[in-house]
């Protein structure tokens, strides 16, 4: 009964998707990456194989019955979603018929953010602002609660390693949907009011939104706060540029006695331009990043460790490595070599926080591992994204693609930080209040904690 009433709230619109892959595609795609994900993913021995492998089978049956290709791609992320990893992921194919709105509903347009844990509308286009004040909170998605909408609805369809990570993820994308997409919403005011909405996503045409958001980032912004202190915010590592950038900035750094390094909106990219901007910032001559390990699977072993059984692995690693690699557990460790730090340009070694939150990862994470032991280093925020490695990519039927993780981080020592994040000094969480006052008060506790360090 509740998928025939899912599908009454859709217009013609959004069900006449297109229909170009076949039966056999559809199985196909579904299979390679099942397939994928038992040779390469490294994480499989966290997940429950046999719950894996019966969805697997149970969808040989539904996925070639899918009404569209959208609805095919949708349950291949839904199988996907099961696997619990940032890095393992099916993307749709490009073009129209597949770009989800987000924010877009014809005469409304609504962003939604996670405050508090709760679904709150940050901003609005203009003319609706007096209608839906900023701070208003989403308590109910097409008859159901939020939350409940969100367990049935949203959260099965994304890949995420942390439950933070995808608790704001189900938030900002709880109304997403193709071009057509029915809603019915309720939205409880600041004061308490209850405003019912019908939606369907369509483009919008009016351009302000309010509060104007801030002008788009640079890679690297830098600006004074009181004290000689200095904030540098390093928006990505995805550009090599942005070494660049901070060697301009060289000579100011020089005179501060303290720095503030933002890290909360940078989601990776490459490790290697990361740590080369740590290098000024330490006088180490060694820096000590993740440790690498891969799967490994070597045929002739998993045909061994059929007839090999745990007793049979005492003091015997040929043994062992037949026993693991039949159940697909075999480990490759990568060499590990610390970082050498030889540079020859004077260092800036002042009291440092590193502000951090949900969106910093990938190579920002790495970075984060390579400043770990840094005494002068103090992070201060929210847990990092959780979420690091090297994805294997390959094309799915009908101009989709997947990614599948291949390697395993963690810190020097063992500890993990992937499904966990990368936690804190200082944890500071704000509040709808902060927000609404549009007070940063993870920067500001980094300010007065700074302050107290060089007075």
């Amino acid at each position: 009964m509740k998928k025939i009433i899912l599908l009454m709230l859709l217009p013609l619109a959004a069900l006449a998707q297109p229909n170009k892959l076949t039966k056999a595609d559809k199985i196909y795609g579904l299979s390679k990456f099942w397939q994928e994900v038992n040779y390469n993913f490294v994480y499989l021995n966290k997940i429950d194989r046999v719950k894996w492998d019966s969805t697997y089978k149970a969808l040989i049956n539904t996925i070639p019955e899918t009404p569209n290709d959208y609805e095919y791609y949708r349950e291949m992320q839904r199988f996907c979603a099961m696997l619990k990893d940032g890095h393992t992921n099916i993307y749709m194919p490009g073009g129209k018929d597949f770009e989800p709105l987000n924010t877009m509903f014809g005469d409304y347009r609504l962003f939604i953010e996670n405050v508090e844990n709760k679904a709150i509308i940050t901003h609005v286009n203009l003319s609706k602002k007096d209608e839906i004040p900023v701070g208003s909170e989403i308590i109910a998605v097409n008859g159901e609660a939020t939350d409940k909408y969100i367990a049935e609805n949203v959260s099965p369809y994304i890949s995420s390693s942390t439950d933070y990570v995808l608790q704001d993820w189900c938030i900002s994308k709880l109304l997403q949907g193709i071009e057509g997409s029915q809603f019915e919403i309720k939205i409880k005011k600041p004061g308490g009011q209850v405003l019912s909405l019908k939606l369907t996503h369509g483009q919008t045409a009016e351009k302000e939104i309010y509060p104007a958001f801030p002008a788009v980032s640079s890679l690297l912004d830098f600006k004074w706060y009181p004290n000689q202190v200095a904030y540098v915010a390093l928006n990505s590592f995805g550009e090599e540029k942005i070494d660049s950038l901070f060697l301009t900035k060289l000579p100011d750094l020089y005179q501060a006695k303290a720095i503030v390094i933002d890290l909360r909106n940078n989601g990776g990219g490459s490790t290697g331009i990361g740590s080369y901007i740590l290098k000024y910032l330490t006088n180490d001559s060694l820096l000590y990043g993740s440790r690498y390990s891969t799967r490994q699977l070597t045929s002739a072993f998993k045909a061994w460790g059929k007839y090999t059984s745990a007793k049979d692995t005492v003091n015997s690693e040929w043994n062992k490595k037949a026993f693991l690699t039949y159940q697909d557990n075999y480990f490759y460790n990568f060499d590990y070599y610390p970082l050498k730090n030889t540079l020859s340009a004077k260092r800036i070694v002042v009291p440092t926080v590193l502000l951090i939150g949900h969106n910093t990862a990938s190579a920002a994470e790495d970075f984060l591992i390579y400043a770990d032991n840094q005494k002068h280093m103090t992070k201060i925020g929210r847990n990092s994204f959780g979420s690091t490695g090297q994805p294997y990519l390959f094309d799915l039927p009908g101009g989709g693609s997947a990614r599948v993780c291949t390697k395993k981080d963690t810190y020097p020592d063992g500890r993990e930080f992937v499904g966990n994040g990368v936690k804190p000094d200082i944890e500071v969480i704000p509040t709808l209040k902060d927000f609404i006052a549009n007070k940063d008060v993870t920067l500001n506790t980094a300010l007065d904690y700074l302050n107290k360090k060089i007075k």
